[in-house]
């Protein structure tokens, strides 16, 4: 009689192994994602701990599929093209981008200054889309950049959309600091939350960026709120009034949008 044989115990190491190589090809992307230096074989073992030899087969693949570019003259690497075609197709995909363009160009039409649609993801927010002043001279936000949440107007919007609970889960109880002015205690955040919930829009100064100071509201198509639209504006060309303006501007326009989108049935 045939001994039955054990599928599922047969391949458990070898998907064991595809599984532990996948998820190393998906941190060295990340790894060149937040380095906007070439890397070599000795960075990337250094930044990631992985064996040089994985290292070498990792970085091997990725090459041919195009995910990295190598500079062959000192054998270090970078991302290649297919990192910002897949990047390109995430927007390209995405129902709400249209919308939230439109809702920029009229913002920066009205204020004169930078607009930004961001979404958050963890204790970051992505910026998906911009539209610059052309008088800007301080900002250098650009789609794919991501920043904590906590140092910016958009991300504080969006975490106030949570619950206390949820964001002493969310947040580490020390926090970076992006400028000397970045807020890095959960207790002064939370103050800064109930501000923003209180005048319906979310606000910083030189948190982020010397120099600049911005205004956010979320766009409330979702509960609670994913995206939002902030204004970037260079402190010595406003006051507190006009950021205070700009702001009323945001949560009007951003409400106006959330409806629009939910009619449009995009959730």
């Amino acid at each position: 009689m045939p001994q039955k044989v054990d599928n599922a115990a047969e391949s458990t190491p070898v998907e064991s192994s595809g599984v532990k190589s996948a998820r190393r090809a998906v941190d060295l992307i990340e790894t060149f994602a937040a380095n906007d230096v070439w890397l070599s074989l000795s960075d990337l073992h250094a930044r990631t701990g992985f064996p040089r030899s994985s290292l070498h087969g990792l970085l091997r693949t990725l090459l041919e599929a195009g995910w990295l570019e190598a500079d062959t003259n000192t054998a270090r690497y970078r991302l290649g093209v297919r990192a910002l075609i897949c990047g390109t197709a995430y927007l390209d995909r995405d129902a709400v981008v249209p919308f939230a363009t439109e809702a920029l160009e009229r913002i920066r039409e009205k204020t004169g200054f930078t607009a930004h649609f961001a979404r958050r993801n963890g204790t970051e927010v992505v910026y998906l889309e911009t539209r610059e002043s052309q008088r800007s001279t301080h900002l250098v936000s650009r789609v794919g950049r991501t920043l904590p949440a906590h140092a910016t107007a958009l991300g504080k919007a969006l975490l106030a959309e949570l619950t206390h609970d949820e964001i002493e889960a969310l947040m580490p109880s020390t926090l970076p600091a992006l400028t000397p002015n970045t807020i890095t205690t959960l207790e002064g955040l939370h103050a800064e939350f109930a501000a923003t919930r209180e005048r319906g829009y979310a606000a910083e100064v030189e948190e982020g960026t010397l120099g600049v100071r911005c205004v956010a509201a979320v766009i409330p198509y979702r509960i609670p709120g994913t995206d939002a639209i902030s204004c970037s504006m260079p402190i010595n060309q406003v006051t507190d009034d006009d950021a205070r303006r700009v702001g009323e501007l945001l949560a009007e326009t951003t409400a106006e949008l959330g409806q629009q989108l939910r009619r449009a049935g995009i959730r």
